[in-house]
């Protein structure tokens, strides 16, 4: 079969490799679509994927072709979103139900093949089946989704709340829809690229700005959220906390981003710093969100391109041109 394979920091090919095969408990998806992420850059630079060469692809959806001797809960013909999470259910963090602490961390398209390719091997008991009315290929949105959900199980919002998102890139307006139906009073969005903020304009965020100097919020926001991953977005999002707030970090930065916090500042306003680290008992939650239109995929995915430009896709995703790019098989 086809498949986008990263050998190495920086390269990336096109490779015919062999065809998966099923394990007892796995089925082969034929991949309908395979969302590019942050973290696929991050594999790009050698960070993340424990080893190289890896296929990488940890967004898909597909067909069933295959199933392992012990399937009986899946059909071949069966349309499913996979949850690319492989956690070990053994160890210490596992065993408290933090299953995405796990100390064996791994995952489809980081650790294990992804699906960048034709076909990808997922554990029947991560595939959700899509009811009629989802269209596979738009189902490939539903595995980031369950990261921001999982991002307001860490906020546990309260209502009326007003909440600042620091970037308008798939995963900030995601959490923007989420945060309109979890009840803010205020959503507003800061991003320096125009052309994505007028997708959040369009979204129904409350303010849009290039910086939140532009907001006249004097008491600050009580959630703060980085979905941008960079140093200086997330050192200024550190200081529009308002007293009482919190600030999480969802978007994903570099090993080497650093940003200064006030120790006194963080005592004196009782301000919470948290995280939010992928997918946890949120995956078919998000799938049930996504069917029931929390999010419109004409307006998330800005391109589709064929899996022979998946280099040139990475690097447009880099540059910050568009919104969710999928490759096709």
């Amino acid at each position: 079969m086809k498949a986008a394979v990263i050998s190495s920091p920086g390269v990336v090919r096109i490779e015919t490799v062999e065809d998966p095969t099923p394990g007892p408990r796995d089925v082969v998806v034929q991949v309908a679509a395979c969302g590019l992420c942050g973290t696929d850059l991050h594999i790009l630079q050698g960070e993340f994927a424990p080893t190289l060469p890896i296929v990488p692809g940890h967004e898909f959806a597909g067909e069933v072709v295959a199933l392992g001797s012990e399937v009986r809960e899946l059909s071949v013909g069966d349309r499913v979103a996979a949850d690319p999470s492989l956690y070990c259910h053994e160890c210490h963090y596992c065993r408290q139900g933090r299953n995405n602490l796990c100390e064996r961390w791994a995952a489809i398209g980081v650790t294990a093949p992804g699906g960048a390719a034709e076909y990808a091997v997922a554990p029947a008991a991560n595939c959700v089946r899509l009811p009629d009315h989802v269209r596979t290929r738009d189902a490939a949105l539903i595995e980031p989704l369950s990261c921001a959900v999982r991002g307001y199980d860490v906020l546990r919002s309260r209502l009326a709340t007003q909440v600042l998102i620091y970037g308008s890139g798939t995963m900030g307006l995601m959490m923007l829809e989420l945060a309109k139906r979890t009840g803010a009073a205020v959503v507003d969005v800061v991003d320096v690229n125009s052309e994505r903020l007028a997708t959040a304009r369009s979204l129904g965020c409350t303010e849009a700005a290039t910086s939140a100097d532009e907001i006249q919020r004097p008491r600050g926001w009580d959630v703060v959220i980085d979905a941008t991953g960079n140093q200086e977005a997330i050192q200024d999002a550190l200081g529009r906390v308002g007293k009482g707030g919190t600030y999480l970090q969802f978007g994903v930065s570099d090993y080497a981003a650093r940003a200064t916090i006030e120790p006194y500042r963080i005592y004196n306003q009782e301000i919470t710093i948290t995280g939010s680290m992928a997918v946890l008992h949120s995956f078919e939650r998000a799938a049930d969100l996504f069917a029931a239109g929390v999010l419109d995929p004409e307006v998330f995915i800005s391109d589709r391109v064929p899996l022979d430009d998946y280099a040139a896709a990475l690097q447009q995703f880099r540059a910050g041109k568009g919104r969710k790019i999928q490759v096709v098989p």
